[in-house]
């Protein structure tokens, strides 16, 4: 019988071209111009899990982007494994920072990726690892070696905050009932070390907005006089961190885990070289929450940031303005236990009784969701781990991530299963970046470490 390197290998060029085909569409969920190309990217998914061997596709409408939905069930007294991942993309910007137009895909080698990678938006989050899972379909269904049943749940809106995915999981409980879920939207440490992500943070969203006088005054005849909203902005956000880098907000850490030092030392063994780290990002030193490692901090530590901040004249030249309005887009990485609804709450409290009088401060909060851990002792991880066993010859390592996929907690609430994430992206990859990309070797290795999860999560759930 055929063997996954041997489908691989005869396929390989084919696996690649779809993949390239996919991610010419610019699939942008956040800029509704692109609707029409959301759209088009999902009958494209719908498809390839129709020609993967799915015996049931059917495109679900929501009040936003559609989710394709896939099945093949072969006996309902086998497990079922339901595989999540999704279609829609980052915004591009900042343009002129790629080094080649971002849906115009192209194979380029790097230090890191010697035999190529793919330098495209959404090439590894998510349509490069989403599509691993479709051609791994494709192998277990062609050469008849499907041990299982498996479901397939491809959203639109996961750069959003999965608007209307909550809704569609509460309303389809029975059709997406599942054993176990997985999901290929995480990294691993490099390609040497495999890495499995045992923890994800959460996230609260917001948008502020700061207005002063009742319309933009010549800095000449005002400044000095009344408040100006960008000085106050910045202020206020400068005052949201201490000395220390400990965010400011009262009771924004009552809920936060405390690892354990044994805990903390078993994630110190994923090796990490902080000079590399630096040199990679070409920056002098790390920056962060005093009393925590640069791994500790961007995974097991909540986290407070800015993402945006505007207001005023940003054109050419000078316009000596006192701005009515400022705003900025601040994000908030929160870690198990921290609940996104009351961060928000505690946020918006703090952030409007440190504004000074003569400034109204509005805030709107945009979207959120639960942090995630999954124990190491799961039937699903114990799968996990011996497939990257098999396909790399290493036992992987568990690595908490400092990401957010808001809708796991989402998943063990409402349908009851735990989720494994088998990402096989690099931190490297620049996703939400420019120049995003993703290594062949990594698309590959996926799609040939993938069936074999299947296989040990059927063995070991007997």
């Amino acid at each position: 019988m055929k063997t996954i390197q041997s489908y691989i290998q005869e396929h390989k060029t084919r696996f690649l071209n779809e993949l390239i085909e996919l991610l010419k569409i610019p699939s942008i969920s956040a800029d509704s111009k692109y609707k029409p190309d959301v759209l088009k990217t999902a009958e494209v998914v719908k498809i390839s899990l129709e020609k993967a061997g799915c015996d049931v596709v059917e495109i679900c409408e929501t009040a936003g982007n559609p989710i394709v939905y896939g099945e093949k069930i072969i006996d309902s007294k086998l497990p079922t494994i339901l595989v999540y991942g999704h279609y829609d993309v980052q915004p591009a910007d900042p343009i002129e920072l790629w080094t080649s137009p971002p849906f115009e895909p192209v194979i380029k080698k790097t230090q890191l990726h010697p035999e190529g990678a793919i330098f495209a938006r959404g090439a590894c989050d998510d349509k490069g690892q989403m599509y691993m899972h479709v051609k791994a379909m494709e192998f277990m269904t062609s050469t008849n070696q499907l041990p299982c049943n498996v479901k397939f749940m491809i959203e639109g809106e996961e750069e959003v905050g999965s608007v209307n995915l909550s809704k569609f999981v509460k309303a389809n409980q029975g059709k997406l009932k599942n054993d176990v879920i997985l999901i290929s939207d995480t990294g691993m440490i490099a390609n040497d070390v495999p890495s499995i992500t045992t923890g994800l943070r959460g996230l609260s969203y917001v948008e502020v907005e700061v207005t002063g006088p009742n319309r933009d005054l010549h800095s000449g005849l005002y400044g000095g006089a009344v408040a100006n909203p960008i000085n106050v902005l910045t202020k206020m956000i400068a005052s949201l961190h201490d000395e220390n880098n400990h965010i400011t907000i009262p009771g924004f850490y009552d809920k936060v885990e405390n690892l354990s030092k044994k805990e903390r030392a078993e994630m110190a063994k994923a090796p990490f070289n902080i000079e590399n780290y630096k040199k990679a990002l070409k920056i002098e030193d790390v920056y962060g929450e005093t009393g925590y490692t640069t791994n500790e901090r961007n995974s097991i530590r909540p986290t407070l940031d800015v993402n945006g901040i505007w207001g005023g004249y940003i054109g050419e030249g000078a316009k000596t303005v006192i701005a009515s309005k400022a705003f900025a887009k601040i994000s908030m990485r929160l870690v198990p236990h921290q609940n996104w609804e009351e961060i928000t709450e505690l946020f918006t409290k703090h952030f409007e009784s440190i504004a000074p009088k003569g400034v109204t401060v509005k805030v709107t909060p945009h979207h959120g969701g639960q942090g995630y851990v999954t124990p190491i002792n799961s039937i699903g991880y114990q799968a996990a781990s011996k497939a990257y066993q098999k396909t790399f010859r290493k036992i992987p390592i568990p690595q908490r991530s400092g990401g957010s996929i808001p809708i796991v907690a989402l998943f063990e609430q409402e349908l009851k299963s735990k989720t494994i994430l088998m990402g096989f992206g690099l931190d490297s990859d620049a996703i939400h970046s420019p120049n995003e990309h993703f290594g062949i070797f990594n698309f590959l290795k996926g799609i040939e470490t993938i069936p074999y999860f299947y296989k040990y999560f059927t063995e070991l759930s007997k």
